[in-house]
């Protein structure tokens, strides 16, 4: 399957900012069934932009805007071909909780076993575990997918209920939340109540026609993978209650939210930011048609002539504003 990926991401300042730096993680991954075929970054105002890969081979970008300038856009443009991959069966054997122990014991997975950022265990989350039953029973992948089912009967999914720094017990007092929110929950309980390695994985979700998803089409996505004998790295989405197939375009992989954001960056000035976020994931048959209009903002040509434009110079000071500058200076 072939997929057409547009994320605009806007930053309109209440006052001109002096100077912006940007990093972003908005490139697909090529790896396991998914090959990013094209990737375009644009950025306005005019800036050169840099890219990397971290230590998890996610690709990074970042960049710096020296001087005035009253709103940052970012346009990724992308096109995915995603493989399908082999059917995930319901369960494997008893023997695997042994054989995943080994796994663990002869790799390097401390990142993905350990508490982080957002995904620390709490009193909160002990009630939840036992709640909904979490320990080693069975077999490792038969657990996992109750657990992936349990979540998603035990959340609402409710667009804007948290924030993207809010931690895990936000979601749990509320029982709602969004994907990012999911993702975390599901971590911390594998990772500590049933010390399976898991990690973040943040990306797109195509939402076709006769998909039932819970998550909003116009925003990015977030999912786990856990490590099971036999299968290597699956995926999990606790928010759509899925198992990860070709619908799900990785961008970035991390030990949770914190180390994958779309955007991370900060402004010099005293001013309010309002962030704008549109995501467009269409199927594609060849070369991207990129001519097709966002859902969101409804002012996206306003913002494409602008993405081309070069911010306003202040004028030259005149002759007596030179003369009151060279007076203060004394």
């Amino acid at each position: 399957m072939y997929y057409s990926i547009r994320h605009l991401t806007k930053f309109l300042y209440s006052n001109p900012v002096s100077e912006s730096m940007m990093e972003t993680r908005m490139h697909p991954r090529s790896d396991q069934n998914q090959r990013c075929l094209t990737f375009h970054l644009s950025v306005s105002p005019r800036c050169r932009v840099f890219g990397y890969r971290d230590h998890l081979a996610n690709h990074v970008h970042h960049f710096d805007i020296p001087g005035a300038h009253g709103q940052l856009v970012i346009v990724a443009e992308s096109q995915v071909e995603v493989q399908p991959s082999n059917p995930v069966p319901a369960f494997l054997y008893p023997e695997a909780w042994a054989e995943l122990d080994a796994m663990v014991e002869q790799g390097d997975y401390w990142e993905m076993l350990g508490a982080s950022e957002f995904c620390a265990p709490t009193p909160l989350l002990d009630e939840l575990a036992i709640e909904l039953n979490v320990g080693r029973r069975d077999d490792p992948l038969q657990v996992l997918h109750e657990l992936n089912e349990r979540i998603y009967r035990y959340f609402d999914y409710v667009p804007k209920s948290t924030k993207v720094d809010s931690p895990i017990d936000v979601a749990l007092t509320s029982r709602k939340g969004v994907c990012q929110d999911f993702a975390h929950v599901m971590i911390t309980l594998v990772r500590s109540k049933l010390r399976i390695p898991c990690r973040y994985v943040s990306g797109y979700l195509y939402h076709g026609e006769l998909h039932a998803d819970r998550s909003a089409n116009s925003a990015t996505h977030a999912w786990i993978e856990a490590l099971v004998p036999q299968l290597g790295w699956v995926g999990f989405d606790p928010t759509n209650l899925l198992v990860a197939g070709d619908r799900h375009i990785r961008t970035a992989i991390g030990r949770d939210y914190a180390d994958v954001p779309p955007t991370h960056g900060m402004f010099r000035g005293r001013a309010a930011s309002e962030l704008t976020v549109a995501v467009q994931v269409m199927p594609s048959e060849g070369t991207p048609s990129l001519d097709q209009e966002l859902p969101v903002p409804q002012d996206w040509s306003t913002l494409v002539e602008k993405a081309v434009m070069l911010p306003d110079l202040p004028p030259p000071p005149t002759r007596l504003q030179q003369m009151q500058m060279a007076q203060q200076q004394q």
